[in-house]
């Protein structure tokens, strides 16, 4: 698999402004066979910074970035979960100072 990395936005962008953006992972566990399907769903989303294949318990790990913790769960709870294939995911957030 191709690995996707870009980059939205970072704190460097607003000098002396105070900006923090939310960071988060989501471990996503997928279908069987459904890993690729997925993955090539969520690497272009808005907020899809990187996305990497797992062995293990989960199937993909992606990293988002957004300009506040809510858009950043909306875009786990209407677009990530929504995915056909999707079965569980589980959200781990930060900030970048």
């Amino acid at each position: 698999m191709e690995r996707k990395t870009k980059y939205l936005y970072s704190s460097n962008d607003y000098p002396n402004q105070g900006v923090n953006l939310a960071i988060g992972f989501v471990l996503i566990k997928t279908a069987p066979a459904a890993e690729r399907e997925v993955y090539d769903k969520v690497k272009d989303m808005e907020n899809v910074m990187e996305v990497h294949s797992l062995f293990g318990e989960y199937d993909l790990i992606i990293k988002l970035q957004a300009q506040d913790f809510n858009s950043l769960g909306q875009t786990v709870v209407d677009s990530i979960r929504s995915i056909e294939g999707v079965e569980d995911t589980k959200t781990l957030t930060g900030i970048e100072f």
